[in-house]
């Protein structure tokens, strides 16, 4: 193994007939995660770079970045990071940074190396305008050692490192974590994404945490700053810690434009064994939540079960109404609980207005089902659970005018074989009875977590009507990683490997909500592994034109 000598200098691009002659060794790698590229973000990490030295007086000399033209507009800056031994992405140690806009592209330092493995990553940060929908394309081209010009074989396949928008981050608005993403596309084309507000700690209610808002009018290329649509403050005697608000679900009503989210209000804490505490203050430790044990029992009242609030807005989102509490009207009293199911809700082709839903029956078992308003949100009606020891759902119209509802299914926590795999059910009486769909529990699989299913309607090349069901979630049956989009052309019947879309490979929280942009553009709002609220906008329109 030869002796590596290198200094760091980060050149973006060499002038046509400069280039050198370099030789490919095993000793220099490169990987390329999938991660997103998000807007908003200082630091991107986008290629890891590992040089194996054989004796501790090794310095970086130089390095070149190979990136694709189109990918040369839409980057502010790159950074270089040493990170030594350590293989994982971190910001400590700074040596070079190229602006594309400056005259000469070229920043010097010196990196002595440590005997053995040393890492680099190379981070951007994304131009404030771009088109989210195309793809970043980076590789290393040289790396110059001891007098020559080095670089690692180039791999064929390359992972897609697509763009997207760091919506809300850790710390935002001096927030500590925002979780559980709804997103929706109002009639007027504005998207509107939703999500909880979880202002001291990142744990589930009870706690000080809202529901947000965050509105874009140029179809997810930015974001207005967050609005709070559903926030209890100060109620009944006790500080906002103990008046929480989560797990919201938006819903536009196509007919008459109409916007209305949903969100689970906490009153105070119901002990394990299912008493309501008397005395709570702003020191108070005390928490339990609405899954946990007793933490939500029978009956109507705020100290008796968790809440089921509803605000709407005719102006698109700009401003909304006090809340109206469902829970009297619609929650069957034997329940332990009756809560919105985080996402988004849909309008039926005959204009109802549909919520997925969820709760605890009369043992305080978990289940899934919907709930409905046939005279434009003025009134509503939930129905009877789809399955037991289900949670989280969301729902789509079928081609026949059915529900299908796609469900969070418990036993998935220990099911790792081929019953693996997310509850469908179906419903033709809005709930009334419900069949279980032939790929209930053997084909979408999970690690047990939310995820969205969502109706894209387009025109096909013949100039027909069509639709294409899409489903996001974390792939896999044991961890919260590999955000993937799939796609479905024959109702939710199968779902082939080549209209998979991976996003982000890497562990995240894992929640998601799909919509409609236009007819060639969907959108995607999810906890990431690179911010908590991350957009990615995907065109699909190829996916269209293959699939009639």
């Amino acid at each position: 193994m030869k002796k590596i000598i290198t200094y760091l200098v980060l050149v973006s691009f060499f002038f046509v007939g400069c280039s050198p002659q370099i030789e490919i060794v095993d000793f220099i790698s490169v990987k390329q995660y999938t991660y997103p590229v998000l807007k908003n973000k200082d630091h991107n990490p986008i290629l890891r770079i590992a040089v194996e030295a054989m004796d501790s007086v090794s310095v970086l000399e130089e390095i070149k970045i190979d990136l694709g033209h189109d990918s040369k507009r839409n980057i502010k800056s790159f950074k270089l990071f040493y990170t030594g031994k350590d293989s994982l992405f971190k910001t400590d140690n700074f040596f070079g940074k190229s602006n594309l806009n400056m005259v000469d592209p070229t920043k010097k330092g010196r990196q002595q190396l440590a005997k053995g493995i040393n890492y680099f990553w190379l981070s951007c940060t994304l131009s404030d305008s771009l088109n989210l929908t195309k793809e970043l394309v980076v590789d290393l081209e040289y790396l110059y050692i001891n007098g020559k010009y080095l670089s690692s074989e180039k791999s064929m396949e390359k992972p897609s490192l697509r763009y997207g928008v760091a919506v809300r981050q850790h710390g935002d608005n001096n927030v500590h974590t925002y979780r559980i993403p709804g997103l929706t596309t109002s009639k007027k084309g504005t998207l509107l994404a939703v999500y909880d507000v979880r202002r001291e700690y990142g744990r589930d209610l009870q706690g000080h945490m809202d529901i947000g808002l965050s509105r874009s009018f140029d179809k997810g290329d930015t974001w207005e700053p967050m609005q709070i649509v559903l926030d209890q403050k100060e109620w009944g005697g006790l500080p906002e810690k103990f008046n929480g608000v989560s797990d919201a679900s938006v819903l536009v009503n196509k007919n008459n434009g109409d916007i209305f989210i949903a969100g689970l209000w906490m009153h105070g804490v119901i002990n394990p064994i299912g008493i309501w505490q008397e005395g709570l203050t702003e020191d108070s430790k005390t928490w339990n939540h609405q899954w946990r044990n007793k933490g939500s029992q029978p009956g109507l009242g705020v100290k008796q079960t968790s809440q089921f609030l509803i605000t709407k807005s005719s102006d698109d989102g700009k401003t909304w109404s006090a809340p109206m509490n469902l829970t009297k009207m619609c929650k069957d009293p034997s329940w332990w609980l009756w809560a919105p199911a985080p996402g988004h809700g849909i309008t039926l082709g005959d204009g109802t207005l549909v919520f997925p839903t969820q709760g605890r029956d009369e043992e305080g078992i978990p289940f899934s089902n919907i709930t409905y308003s046939k005279d434009n949100g003025v009134t509503w009606e939930t129905s009877k659970p789809a399955k037991q020891n289900t949670t989280e759902s969301m729902a789509v119209q079928l081609s026949d005018g059915s529900i299908l509802l796609n469900m969070r299914d418990n036993r998935n926590r220990k099911e790792k074989g081929k019953n693996n795999g997310r509850a469908v059910a179906v419903t033709k009486d809005l709930g009334e009875t419900w069949q279980v769909h032939k790929t209930s529990n053997n084909t979408l699989i999970e690690p047990v977590c939310m995820a969205s299913i969502h109706k894209h309607l387009y025109t096909n090349k013949h100039g027909d009507a069509s639709s294409v069901l899409l489903f996001s979630n974390p792939n896999s049956k044991y961890k919260r990683i590999n955000q993937t989009i799939k796609m479905s052309f024959d109702d939710g019947l199968t779902w082939p490997e080549k209209y998979w879309i991976l996003l982000d490979e890497r562990r995240g929280a894992g929640y998601s909500c799909l919509t409609s942009i236009d007819e060639d553009i969907i959108g995607i709002l999810y906890e990431g592994s690179q911010a908590q609220m991350t957009f990615q906008k995907i065109d699909i329109s190829e996916y269209l034109v293959e699939e009639i």
